[in-house]
């Protein structure tokens, strides 16, 4: 495989960098600031409401091409999702400059926090001359959030759903992100948390796949993973 591998793809969040803290207690705290009534049980319902929001959703996809009206329709898509969640949970009187406040601070670095081993992975990839990239379902604060964390410059390429125009696991978006390096799907691997978008998606569209399992959860003995992204060399090696 060494000799074959010409790019490694990487989702971003919970693979590359992971929230500070816990999504359920970002909404909660920012919301508790605008009005939202605490109850014990508010962290864990909001927890479950935003699964069942995600679940009704539609794809974050747009037909926008104007980046003004792209970062618009994509903060409407959020906005829909995080009103979905206070609804059910709790509805306050500030809920729109709530719902400003906590958007933008998800843009910001100080929201997300790199895990120790990317850093080091990515830059012993870029020193033995592997293209590196990124495919994501995240939207366009991505750029922002990787610029803040300090490694949009490791990457060759970035390419997200919303701009794509396809979602993971859609064959579309691997494609799309390969045409940028002009490889050929079995020249490239996908490596990311998700079986369903990042394996699943990756491997029918014809990439190399590996599970980032960090927790060692997964199940199917059929599913390449790995623990930490120091392993990627030793893959490449074998």
């Amino acid at each position: 495989m060494n000799e074959s591998i010409r790019v490694v793809f990487f989702d971003a969040a919970d693979t590359l960098f992971h929230v500070n803290g816990s999504v359920a207690e970002i909404y909660l705290a920012h919301a508790v600031q605008f009005g939202f009534q605490q109850s014990p049980g508010s962290l864990d319902a909001i927890t479950q409401a935003f699964g069942r929001a995600f679940r009704d959703a539609p794809p974050a996809l747009f037909a926008e091409t104007d980046p003004v009206k792209l970062k618009d329709s994509e903060r409407l898509w959020w906005f829909d999702i995080v009103h979905n969640v206070f609804y059910r949970v709790g509805m306050f009187e500030r809920f729109d400059d709530f719902f400003g406040e906590v958007f933008k601070a998800f843009e910001s670095p100080e929201s997300w926090r790199l895990f120790p081993d990317t850093v080091p992975s990515l830059q012993d990839l870029r020193n033995r001359k592997i293209e590196l990239g990124i495919i994501s379902n995240f939207d366009s604060r991505l750029f922002s959030v990787m610029r803040g964390l300090g490694i949009a410059d490791l990457f060759d390429t970035i390419t997200i759903s919303s701009l794509a125009k396809a979602a993971k696991p859609a064959q579309k978006i691997f494609h799309l992100a390969l045409e940028k390096h002009a490889v050929d799907p079995e020249e490239a691997i996908h490596i990311g948390d998700s079986i369903r978008d990042d394996v699943q998606g990756a491997t029918q569209a014809g990439l190399h796949a590996i599970l980032l399992d960090r927790q060692g959860r997964k199940t199917d003995p059929q599913v390449r993973s790995i623990r930490s992204l120091k392993e990627i060399p030793e893959i490449l090696e074998r």
